[in-house]
Order: C-alpha cells, then structure tokens, then sequence
C-alpha cells in the first residue's frame, strides 16, 4: 500500500507536526513506556521464578511497580491469609534474564507493595461481578496496578494465551480515590484486534482504527504492545487511525508521529 511505502517519508516530512501535538501525546508516550517496562518485568520475572520454583500452586499472584530509583520490580505473593511476599525478580538498566536479580525469601509487604496488592485486589472483586469487562476464549485479562503521588489506577490489558499473536484492544482503565473506591471505569477500545506474526508473516506496517471513545491519538496500552511484541515481528511501523488524526509510531526508534488524517489519505491521491 502507497502509505505503508512511504512510512519514511511520514516520519521525516511530518516532524513537525509531531512537535505540535507534543504536549498532548507526550503524557501518552510516557505512560505507555511505562506500561511496557512493567510488563517486560513481569514476563521475564514470571519465566525466572517459574525456573526456580517448581511449586507454583503456593502462588496467588504477582504485579510489578518501579521505584524512585529506576528499579523495576516483579513480585510473586502467596495465599496466605495475609499475603507474604515469595518471590521478587528485579530489573535495572535493562530486561534481560541475565542483568536480572532474583532473591526468594518469604517476606511482608512493604507499604508501598501492601497498597497496590489492594488496588489489585479491588479491581479483580469489581471484575467478577461486572459484566463491563469481556472475556474471550484464549486470552488473559493481565492487570497493571499504577500508584503516582495521589493518583490510583489499574489498567488491564488482553494477552494471549497463544503463540505468534498480538492483541489490541479489550483494555480498560480503572482509577480509583485514596480510599480504594472505583472512581471511573473506561474502555479504552471499542473492541478487539488481533495480528498474526512469525512464519510467513513479513508485515512491514500494521494498522487499526479508533472509533468514537477510543481516542484521537494511539493511546498507551496501543504503545505498550507494540514496544513488547515489535522486536519478535518485522514491523518497522505501527499506525493508527482516527477521525481526525493519524498516530505513526516508529517500531525502530520508538517514537511517535502525528499526522492529521487530512494529510494522511491525501498521500493516496493522484499526484
């Protein structure tokens, strides 16, 4: 396709129009980074600790969280009647198995950990009795619990139980007051998208759309996947569409563009 073609010239010809739109999209960015270093903890820390810990029935849970100085954290919590920590997997500069430190000897919550296992908590209570979330065959809802300053959140997020798939879509935002009541819960997708990958798929760019109430802009868990699964795919972009813009994100340099959605489809037009 003409646009997928041209993705360079995208990225070079509209530079500045990705500095226009910065101070709406940069918190996007940000957060969406942030989402994915969670999640590359917990999937690396979740391989380290299944490794060295056959008995995985004592295990109720696990969540990661990053600390002031830059260390992220995957911890594994057991089913005691107060949970105890069982296992912690730590991450630095970088996610690999080989920079990471494991340490599992039985410990308490620091307060830290103790408040977002109960952000968890009441949001997988809220998901039990709420049919606001869907569930489809084949997936996880993965859930991301998030503490910065006075704000309480949780994301969730859809993961596959199979290989060679990527999923978008099926996520939600949950925030909640300082006493752990759900203030607002929200779609963050209208539905789900699934992209194949691996084997004869050579797909250089992918594309979804977001309708109404899904964003103007590619939102943070739409970042979040895409940095986890890019390196295992030959994508060098990920894009997507809105009524009025359009979010190219660069799978290479990890950085985004935005185009408005006017300049996008005239690049499909008869010179």
């Amino acid at each position: 396709m003409r646009k997928i073609l041209f993705y360079f010239f995208l990225l070079i010809t509209f530079n500045l129009s990705a500095q226009k739109f910065s101070k709406k999209t940069a918190p996007i960015v940000e957060e969406g980074i942030r989402l994915y270093k969670l999640e590359m903890a917990a999937w690396i820390g979740t391989d380290i600790y299944l490794a060295k810990n056959k008995d995985v029935k004592k295990v109720d849970g696990y969540f990661s969280y990053s600390d002031k100085d830059a260390v992220t954290r995957c911890i594994f919590f057991s089913k005691d009647t107060e949970p105890k920590v069982i296992g912690e997997v730590t991450f630095t500069n970088e996610f690999t198995e080989e920079s990471a430190k494991s340490n599992f000897k039985k410990r308490a919550f620091t307060e830290s950990e103790n408040q977002l296992y109960l952000l968890r908590k009441k949001s997988l209570e809220l998901m039990a009795r709420d049919t606001f979330f869907k569930k489809y065959d084949k997936m996880n809802l993965n859930l991301i619990p998030i503490i910065n300053g006075r704000k309480k959140k949780v994301y969730i997020m859809t993961g596959p139980q199979i290989n060679n798939v990527i999923v978008y879509g099926n996520d939600y935002l949950l925030t909640f007051n300082k006493k752990n009541k759900l203030r607002k819960k929200k779609a963050l997708h209208k539905n789900m998208m699934t992209f194949k990958y691996g084997g004869d798929k050579k797909d250089v760019a992918v594309m979804h759309s977001h309708t109404k109430g899904s964003g103007e802009f590619i939102s943070a868990t739409d970042i979040c996947t895409t940095m986890l699964y890019e390196k295992f795919t030959e994508w060098k972009t990920k894009i997507v569409i809105s009524k009025k813009y359009v979010s190219i994100w660069d799978c290479q340099k990890d950085k985004l563009t935005i185009m408005t959605r006017e300049a996008f489809d005239a690049l499909d037009k008869p010179k």
